[in-house]
């Protein structure tokens, strides 16, 4: 199984999709569209009905080309949860240094979530090598900038909360290594050729960064 560097180093778009309030029943067809749109790396957040289910669902049938994993994440326990259904990443909203620890411990790939510098660093401290802004586009790019010049240069930023297809370009402009989709491309009821469509649409604005 692919890592999150062999991934992206591999030319798979720098998106992660965040499948909020998907249900089991749908989470294989809209993971099937989104990888076949290019979308590889996939997360359900944990306020979602069975999050579980869809998870193991999701790695079962498209781990050997995708990372699957989990969002949302807000304790140590949660974190086990999710490595015992084969999840591969973890995002959290928050930082909370025992939980990205017990990430690190499992293998998981880190997504913390931070706000601040101090935010960050205790992130990192705990193991991170990629942090989330969150919420990104009350910040916007420029606040990513700043931030950047003290961090140390292997942490990758990645901008979750009021991303899509219409700014993607300036986040990785920006200095962000890639970011997180929510609304955007998947909201509960959304039928899985729509999120598809959605899907291609993010990676042909990600193409015409490059």
């Amino acid at each position: 199984m692919m890592t999150m560097d062999e991934l992206l180093a591999d030319g798979a778009p720098p998106i992660a999709a965040i499948l909020r309030g998907i249900r089991p029943a749908e989470a294989l067809d809209v993971a099937a569209a989104l990888v076949d749109a290019g979308i590889r790396i996939l997360e359900v957040p944990f306020n979602s009905p069975d999050p579980l289910a869809s998870i193991g669902a999701m790695q079962k049938a498209f781990g050997d080309r995708a990372i699957i994993g989990g969002g949302t994440l807000l304790s140590v326990e949660a974190v086990e949860q999710l490595h015992g259904v084969g999840g591969r990443i973890m995002v959290t909203p928050n930082t909370n240094p025992a939980v990205i620890a017990r990430g690190a411990e499992l293998g998981l790939e880190l997504l913390p979530g931070f706000m601040t510098p101090s935010e960050a660093f205790a992130a990192i401290a705990a193991g991170a090598r990629r942090i989330k802004l969150f919420p990104a586009a009350r910040l916007g790019p420029a606040y990513v900038k700043a931030v950047k010049d003290v961090l140390p240069k292997y942490v990758g930023v990645w901008a979750v909360g009021g991303t899509g297809a219409d700014t993607i370009g300036e986040w990785l402009a920006g200095g962000c290594e890639g970011i997180g989709v929510g609304g955007a491309l998947y909201r509960p009821g959304d039928d899985a050729a729509l999120v598809g469509t959605r899907g291609r649409e993010l990676v042909t604005a990600w193409k015409a960064t490059l």
